[in-house]
């Protein structure tokens, strides 16, 4: 099991987190929920996106991000956010073993002081006039490339 880790700002849209969740119990990795969420972590649709794979991952939920900064601060771990406001692609980035891959809100990204604080920020380079990715599609696009870099599987 790899020690990559996929942390969710917020998260607006229980589709996605299990989605995201989903991926994590199939490739190994942990995810750490940094709340409030935007919904009930045991909301219906959550459960639907991520079956019965939920039960596989390892989910940490962080009370606020003030928390979360803490911890990830007293592991060492390198925060390498994905932002459409990065200029490095993910492509071009050095992925380490221990990352901890942060994705934002669907509906507003993180706050300056997140932004701030992340180690690295990446984007995905995406055809002229367009916004942004799914979350999820990002998050695996991401994680895929990570995962590549650093032989984790």
């Amino acid at each position: 099991m790899n020690e990559l880790r996929i942390a969710l700002y917020q998260p607006d849209i229980p589709g996605n987190t299990g989605t995201i969740l989903r991926l994590a119990a199939c490739l190994g990795f942990a995810v750490d929920i940094i709340e409030p969420a935007g919904f009930d972590l045991s909301d219906r649709n959550l459960k639907r996106a991520g079956m019965d794979y939920i039960a596989a991952v390892t989910m940490t939920r962080h009370v606020n991000w003030e928390r979360f900064e803490t911890w990830r601060s007293s592991t060492g771990r390198r925060l390498v956010l994905a932002s459409t406001k990065a200029a490095v692609p993910y492509t071009r980035f050095m992925f380490k073993p221990d990352d901890i891959l942060l994705l934002g809100r669907e509906s507003a990204g993180v706050p300056d002081q997140v932004h701030e604080r992340a180690d690295a920020r990446i984007l995905i380079p995406m055809a002229p006039g367009q916004r942004s990715l799914n979350i999820a599609m990002a998050g695996a696009m991401i994680v895929g490339e990570a995962i590549r870099q650093t032989d984790a599987l």
